[in-house]
């Protein structure tokens, strides 16, 4: 299974990742271990996540994510 999710950063912005285990990703990045953009921002909230069996299928909604705007981002969160 792959999870894709969005995390609110200390400084209010979203990062969009995938991972196969949500809460070790999730740590790594809070340690600083994730990604640059994270390592500068502290991420802070898991706001969003979706799971899928496929890797293909997660990574292309992945990159339609990290294409929605901000208020598109939010509406999606708010969905959940």
């Amino acid at each position: 299974m792959y999870t894709v999710y969005i995390l609110l950063c200390g400084d209010n912005t979203l990062y969009t990742g995938i991972t196969t285990d949500i809460e070790r990703r999730f740590q790594e990045h809070q340690e600083g271990k994730g990604s640059k953009y994270t390592r500068a921002r502290q991420a802070v909230e898991i706001v969003y996540c979706k799971k899928y069996r496929d890797k293909s299928k997660a990574s292309k909604r992945e990159a339609e994510i990290k294409r929605l705007t901000r208020e598109e981002k939010n509406d999606l969160i708010n969905q959940r």
